[in-house]
Protein backbone atom coordinates (compact mmCIF):
# COMPACT_ATOMS: atom_id res chain seq x y z
CA UNK A 1 0.00 0.00 0.00
CA UNK A 2 1.22 3.52 -0.74
CA UNK A 3 1.42 6.47 1.28
CA UNK A 4 1.00 10.07 0.93
CA UNK A 5 3.54 12.69 0.95
CA UNK A 6 2.43 14.22 4.36
CA UNK A 7 2.56 17.88 4.82
CA UNK A 8 2.90 18.27 8.35
CA UNK A 9 0.54 20.81 10.12
CA UNK A 10 2.64 24.14 11.30
CA UNK A 11 3.75 24.17 14.88
CA UNK A 12 1.67 26.60 16.88
CA UNK A 13 3.88 29.67 17.06
CA UNK A 14 5.30 29.46 13.40
CA UNK A 15 1.93 30.46 10.72
CA UNK A 16 1.66 28.65 7.70
CA UNK A 17 3.56 30.72 5.52
CA UNK A 18 6.91 30.22 7.13
CA UNK A 19 6.77 26.78 7.53
CA UNK A 20 5.85 25.23 4.22
CA UNK A 21 6.87 26.78 0.75
CA UNK A 22 5.65 29.69 0.16
CA UNK A 23 4.72 28.15 -3.08
CA UNK A 24 2.38 25.05 -1.51
CA UNK A 25 0.26 27.75 0.74
CA UNK A 26 -2.28 27.89 -1.90
CA UNK A 27 -2.70 24.20 -2.17
CA UNK A 28 -2.02 23.19 1.41
CA UNK A 29 -5.61 23.05 1.78
CA UNK A 30 -6.54 21.42 -1.26
CA UNK A 31 -4.17 18.57 -0.90
CA UNK A 32 -5.57 18.32 2.74
CA UNK A 33 -9.22 17.77 0.92
CA UNK A 34 -7.79 15.79 -1.68
CA UNK A 35 -6.09 13.62 0.63
CA UNK A 36 -9.21 12.97 3.27
CA UNK A 37 -11.47 12.38 0.13
CA UNK A 38 -8.46 9.36 -1.35
CA UNK A 39 -8.80 8.12 2.17
CA UNK A 40 -11.92 7.84 2.41
CA UNK A 41 -13.40 6.35 -1.21
CA UNK A 42 -9.95 4.27 -0.87
CA UNK A 43 -9.12 3.14 2.54
CA UNK A 44 -11.94 4.47 5.45
CA UNK A 45 -12.12 0.94 6.61
CA UNK A 46 -9.68 -2.00 7.27
CA UNK A 47 -11.85 -5.70 6.47
CA UNK A 48 -12.08 -7.29 10.11
CA UNK A 49 -9.47 -9.93 10.27
CA UNK A 50 -6.89 -8.27 7.57
CA UNK A 51 -4.73 -5.26 7.18
CA UNK A 52 -6.74 -4.88 3.74
CA UNK A 53 -8.65 -1.90 3.61
CA UNK A 54 -11.48 -0.44 1.25
CA UNK A 55 -13.70 2.60 0.70
CA UNK A 56 -16.62 4.13 -0.20
CA UNK A 57 -15.51 3.66 -4.07
CA UNK A 58 -16.09 -0.15 -3.90
CA UNK A 59 -19.29 -0.07 -1.68
CA UNK A 60 -20.60 2.40 -4.25
CA UNK A 61 -19.20 0.38 -6.68
CA UNK A 62 -21.36 -2.51 -6.45
CA UNK A 63 -24.10 -0.80 -7.25
CA UNK A 64 -23.87 -1.59 -11.66
CA UNK A 65 -23.34 0.94 -14.13
CA UNK A 66 -25.04 3.63 -11.93
CA UNK A 67 -22.23 3.21 -8.74
CA UNK A 68 -19.34 3.41 -11.38
CA UNK A 69 -20.23 6.57 -12.72
CA UNK A 70 -20.63 8.46 -9.42
CA UNK A 71 -17.84 6.75 -8.04
CA UNK A 72 -15.85 7.72 -11.06
CA UNK A 73 -17.46 11.54 -10.61
CA UNK A 74 -16.88 12.07 -7.02
CA UNK A 75 -12.93 11.03 -7.90
CA UNK A 76 -13.09 13.42 -10.66
CA UNK A 77 -12.56 15.75 -7.84
CA UNK A 78 -8.95 15.15 -7.28
CA UNK A 79 -8.34 15.74 -11.31
CA UNK A 80 -10.59 18.82 -11.34
CA UNK A 81 -8.56 20.37 -8.40
CA UNK A 82 -5.26 19.21 -10.13
CA UNK A 83 -6.03 21.14 -12.74
CA UNK A 84 -6.97 24.19 -10.97
CA UNK A 85 -3.60 24.10 -9.12
CA UNK A 86 -2.33 24.16 -12.59
CA UNK A 87 -0.32 20.35 -12.90
CA UNK A 88 1.12 19.81 -15.98
CA UNK A 89 -0.78 17.99 -18.45
CA UNK A 90 0.52 14.86 -18.75
CA UNK A 91 -0.29 14.53 -14.78
CA UNK A 92 -3.49 15.45 -15.77
CA UNK A 93 -3.45 11.94 -18.33
CA UNK A 94 -2.34 10.08 -16.05
CA UNK A 95 -4.58 10.69 -13.68
CA UNK A 96 -7.78 10.35 -15.90
CA UNK A 97 -5.86 6.78 -17.01
CA UNK A 98 -6.76 6.37 -13.59
CA UNK A 99 -10.13 7.10 -13.12
CA UNK A 100 -10.58 5.15 -16.26
CA UNK A 101 -8.91 1.91 -15.40
CA UNK A 102 -10.55 2.09 -12.33
CA UNK A 103 -14.20 2.70 -14.29
CA UNK A 104 -13.09 0.10 -16.39
CA UNK A 105 -12.43 -2.52 -13.65
CA UNK A 106 -15.22 -1.68 -11.62
CA UNK A 107 -17.63 -2.28 -14.56
CA UNK A 108 -17.21 -6.06 -14.71
CA UNK A 109 -19.44 -7.16 -11.82
CA UNK A 110 -18.22 -8.34 -8.53
CA UNK A 111 -14.47 -9.54 -9.98
CA UNK A 112 -14.59 -5.60 -10.91
CA UNK A 113 -15.10 -4.58 -7.48
CA UNK A 114 -12.37 -6.60 -6.48
CA UNK A 115 -9.90 -5.26 -8.82
CA UNK A 116 -11.26 -1.80 -8.09
CA UNK A 117 -10.61 -2.15 -3.93
CA UNK A 118 -6.82 -3.35 -5.39
CA UNK A 119 -5.83 -0.51 -7.77
CA UNK A 120 -6.98 2.48 -5.29
CA UNK A 121 -7.54 4.89 -8.01
CA UNK A 122 -8.42 8.18 -5.97
CA UNK A 123 -5.29 7.26 -3.67
CA UNK A 124 -2.51 7.17 -6.48
CA UNK A 125 -4.32 10.66 -7.89
CA UNK A 126 -3.80 12.01 -4.43
CA UNK A 127 -0.27 10.80 -4.45
CA UNK A 128 0.48 12.47 -8.37
CA UNK A 129 -1.18 15.44 -7.39
CA UNK A 130 1.11 16.22 -4.30
CA UNK A 131 4.56 15.34 -6.23
CA UNK A 132 3.22 17.49 -9.19
CA UNK A 133 2.47 20.47 -6.56
CA UNK A 134 6.09 19.61 -5.37
CA UNK A 135 8.11 19.11 -8.13
CA UNK A 136 5.80 19.55 -11.42
CA UNK A 137 8.70 18.94 -14.04
CA UNK A 138 9.77 15.75 -12.79
CA UNK A 139 5.97 14.72 -11.97
CA UNK A 140 5.22 15.74 -15.90
CA UNK A 141 8.24 13.86 -17.24
CA UNK A 142 7.09 10.67 -15.17
CA UNK A 143 3.87 10.49 -16.52
CA UNK A 144 4.43 11.99 -19.71
CA UNK A 145 6.38 8.32 -20.03
CA UNK A 146 3.45 6.28 -18.36
CA UNK A 147 1.01 8.03 -20.94
CA UNK A 148 3.13 7.15 -23.63
CA UNK A 149 3.66 3.42 -22.58
CA UNK A 150 0.01 2.90 -22.07
CA UNK A 151 -0.79 4.32 -25.31
CA UNK A 152 1.90 1.99 -27.08
CA UNK A 153 0.22 -0.68 -25.23
CA UNK A 154 -3.07 0.58 -26.17
CA UNK A 155 -2.52 0.53 -30.15
CA UNK A 156 -0.17 -3.20 -29.60
CA UNK A 157 -3.68 -4.44 -27.91
CA UNK A 158 -5.42 -3.14 -31.03
CA UNK A 159 -2.90 -4.05 -33.72
CA UNK A 160 -2.83 -7.70 -32.02
CA UNK A 161 -6.76 -7.77 -32.11
CA UNK A 162 -7.48 -6.98 -35.71
CA UNK A 163 -4.30 -8.84 -37.03
CA UNK A 164 -6.15 -11.64 -34.96
CA UNK A 165 -9.41 -11.03 -36.91
CA UNK A 166 -7.79 -11.21 -40.56
CA UNK A 167 -6.06 -14.21 -39.61
CA UNK A 168 -9.58 -15.92 -38.19
CA UNK A 169 -11.07 -14.26 -41.58
CA UNK A 170 -8.91 -15.96 -43.73
CA UNK A 171 -9.39 -19.55 -42.24
CA UNK A 172 -13.22 -18.94 -41.85
CA UNK A 173 -12.66 -18.06 -46.12
CA UNK A 174 -10.49 -20.97 -46.41
CA UNK A 175 -12.60 -23.29 -44.83
CA UNK A 176 -15.66 -22.32 -46.53
CA UNK A 177 -14.30 -21.94 -49.69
Amino acid sequence: MSTLVPIPPPPPDQPVGEYIPRELVGAHRDLENVRALAKLLDSAVEIPGTKFRIGLDVLIGLFPVVGDVIAMAIGGYIVTTAARLGVPKAVLARMLLNIGTDAAAGSVPLVGDVLDAAWRANVKNARLLEQAVVDPKRAGRSSTWVVVGMVAAVVAIAAAGIALTVVLAKLLWNALG
